[in-house]
């Protein structure tokens, strides 16, 4: 009898992980695409429409984590390593404090490249993580996001997580 108590309990206690798992991750639905949002600090803040191209989000605050979801329509047969290297010559560089990242291969339903680098704000030390999603050969996602250098790092995994769940309709 004993054992059964214990194993129900052990049984009880990782459904409630699991469920709390299950509550706190919450999806995305766009008109274009969908993500997984793996926390509930992530909330939406500006949806696409006829103003705004980009989806907004942001984690708890601005400065914690912030992701600009854009589609990109490039020339045809540009990559997702080429855009990357453009955004680099074109924008991030004239960036307060820009010091250069490193870009790498990114897999998920959608594969790419990300771009990770540093910049001051406000004299601020501050993070960008850059995903580059490759949809077509003329359709690119980016899903750019920036906050406190050292809070960013922290939920590295997160933003790996929404982009490898990133998927088009």
């Amino acid at each position: 009898m004993r054992r059964l108590t214990i194993l129900f309990l052990a049984l009880a206690s990782a459904f409630a992980v699991v469920s709390a798992v299950a509550l706190a991750q919450q999806t995305y639905n766009g008109s274009e695409y969908t993500l997984e949002l793996p926390s509930e600090r992530w909330r939406v803040i500006q949806e696409p429409d006829s103003m705004h191209e980009h989806a907004e989000f942001i984690y708890g605050d601005r400065n914690d984590g912030y992701l600009r979801l854009r589609k990109e329509v490039v020339e045809a047969g540009t990559t997702a390593a080429d855009l990357s290297h453009r955004d680099q010559d074109q924008k991030l560089r004239f960036q307060t404090g820009y010091i250069e990242g490193k870009e790498e291969k990114f897999t998920g339903r959608l594969n790419g490249v990300t771009y990770a680098y540093e910049y001051t704000s406000g004299g601020k030390p501050m993070a960008g993580r850059i995903y580059y999603l490759q949809a077509d050969n003329r359709t690119i996602y980016t899903l750019r996001f920036t906050g406190l250098r050292d809070k960013l790092s922290l939920i590295r995994n997160q933003t790996d997580s929404i982009a490898r769940s990133f998927k088009l309709k």
